[in-house]
């Protein structure tokens, strides 16, 4: 093969141009990340045709000439390659094809593959709170309220948000902002959990999940060019959504650290160092705290709190606090405290001027519903001309998923004890986060029995972040392969044992360590194969390298 610039070889003339086939050999495991080497890999065969001066265009049929597209990876919108989302990532998609490879016939050392990566709680076994279901089969199918198998109290419920809704059919569009009896219902939520704190409707926005109204505050937020460019502080280990938003819209990611020996907490002394460092290259303009913790399961404190609410005052940073986990607190001495109710118990001199923003959704805590896309946020002190322009922002979208808001209506307004579903739900619901909380302590006490990883408690959330200690040569064979140890690691476990893992290389870690990320979710007996599988790889994986 020759390269750009050499003399033409015999028979490569045409039509007085030269071409030449670049022949681009890209490795992928499972997908596009760069190469592993492993049993299993695939290989893909990229040709490109460049046309070296002078030269004619080919000549088709009609007479037009070939062209190369409009949209392609040179012409596409930069900031889009830059995203990076380890939770769907090169493991997921190649456990995707293993699976179609062991339907398939292809003889593997496992039957199945566990996944123990993603919060999707449904999806590996959780079974749904019956009244919400109840409510929303009939809200979806209306001709069911005249069927005596339903409660009464789903019916009062599903007929309240039916003619809440346009037409009286969920297939209506809502306002941008949300259905407003649903927004009501929300404030009201929000008002019993802080203690009777005000929460205003007009503050809440519905929206598709956490995850978009997250996305459309940081859209909001970013602004600004070179070192007025828009920063935005993100713990580390963070959620990959943070670090793809923040690729997407070109704002600078500013990085601060969790304490691994303190139990991931959160210390002020580091926001500090981060904002710093930072002022000198962009304008930090946000802070985001993610509270119970993803990936690491912590619990802050309320005095850790309050320190982060004093520093975003002093700092002059806008909070979002991510607390999408709050009914997922396990361990004995940690409690919930939202941003909100800490900030108003503070006093004026804080609740008048921090800005803040707060998420929660029904994809997590004790209902798992991920795939209804229900969630909210609420804004506190947010300039009422801001105000318009986040109205029209999330006008473009036109609406949140009707279902999701119906079954966040749900989970902020559930059965009352004098209701005849009351018993139930709480039955299941305890039942969800008791399961929940006796994995939690399973999970990290096996995994403490594991020599070379070290898992601090899951204090709560839905996950785990145990650090690994690996052997230099398995350290060595990575990067031969081009390839994070942790990413490595896990590749192996997902080749070998058929659990998948998301390395913890694609969280953020400090330099020199290496995690992977493991949620607590499938079932008990399967979790328990998952954590005895990862003793008997990790022990081989181990012998091998060393």
């Amino acid at each position: 093969m020759r390269v750009p610039g050499s003399s033409p070889g015999r028979g490569e003339e045409r039509d007085g141009s030269y071409t030449i086939t670049l022949m681009l050999l890209t490795r992928i495991t499972g997908c596009c990340g760069k190469g592993g080497g492993q049993k299993g890999d695939h290989f893909v065969d990229y040709q490109r045709n460049i046309f070296c001066e002078p030269q004619k265009p080919n000549m088709t049929e009609n007479g037009l000439g070939h062209r190369e597209r409009v949209l392609n990876v040179d012409t596409m919108n930069p900031n889009v390659k830059r995203i990076e989302y380890a939770v769907r990532g090169p493991i997921v998609q190649r456990a995707v094809q293993i699976e179609k490879e062991l339907k398939e016939g292809v003889k593997k050392p496992f039957t199945e593959v566990i996944k123990a990566n993603i919060g999707d709680a449904h999806a590996m076994g959780q079974k749904p709170i019956t009244f919400f279901r109840q409510v929303i089969a009939l809200c979806v199918y209306p001709d069911l309220l005249e069927d005596d198998k339903f409660p009464e109290d789903a019916k009062n419920r599903a007929w309240r948000i039916l003619q809440a809704c346009g037409g009286g059919s969920l297939g209506a569009y809502s306002a941008s902002s949300g259905i407003e009896v649903i927004r009501q219902d929300v404030a009201k939520y929000i008002e019993k959990r802080d203690s009777g704190i005000p929460s205003n409707p007009d503050d809440i926005y519905l929206s598709t999940g956490a995850s978009d109204a997250i996305v459309t505050m940081l859209k909001l937020l970013t602004s600004g060019e070179g070192k007025t460019r828009t920063g935005v502080m993100i713990s580390i280990p963070q959620y990959p959504l943070y670090s793809a938003a923040l690729a997407e819209l070109a704002a600078v990611q500013i990085s601060y650290y969790l304490d691994e020996d303190k139990c991931w907490s959160l210390d002020v002394s580091e926001l500090r160092r981060a904002v710093k460092a930072a002022r000198e290259h962009c304008n930090p303009r946000a802070l985001c705290i993610i509270n119970p913790g993803n990936p690491t399961g912590q619990v802050q404190n309320r005095q850790c709190i309050e320190d982060v609410i004093r520093f975003a005052a002093e700092e002059h940073l806008f909070l979002m606090a991510d607390e999408v986990y709050q009914d997922n607190v396990y361990m004995e001495g940690c409690q919930f405290h939202s941003f909100k109710k800490v900030l108003f118990e503070m006093g004026s001199e804080y609740s008048s001027v921090v800005e803040l923003a707060s998420f929660h959704s029904t994809s997590k805590c004790y209902m798992g519903e991920c795939g209804f896309r229900g969630g909210y946020m609420e804004v506190i002190n947010m300039d009422p001309e801001v105000k318009l322009q986040l109205t029209k922002l999330v006008s473009v979208q036109l609406c949140p998923s009707i279902t999701g808001q119906a079954l966040l209506d749900l989970v902020v307004n559930p059965p009352q004890p004098d209701e005849p579903s009351y018993a139930t739900f709480i039955k299941e619901r305890t039942a969800n986060l008791h399961i929940l909380s006796e994995k939690a302590k399973m999970t990290e006490q096996v995994l403490n029995t594991i020599p070379g990883i070290h898992c601090n408690p899951v204090q709560g959330a839905m996950y785990t972040f145990p650090r690994l200690t690996l052997p230099e040569k398995a350290i060595n064979a990575a990067k031969e392969q081009e390839q994070a140890p942790d990413m490595f690691y896990c590749m192996k476990l997902l080749e070998e044992m058929g659990i998948c893992l998301v390395p913890g290389s694609g969280f953020g870690q400090r330099d020199g360590t290496y995690h992977f990320r493991m949620t607590i979710l499938p079932a008990t007996e399967k979790l328990k194969i998952v954590l005895e599988k990862i003793r008997e790889f990790h022990k081989r994986f181990t012998e091998e390298f060393s």
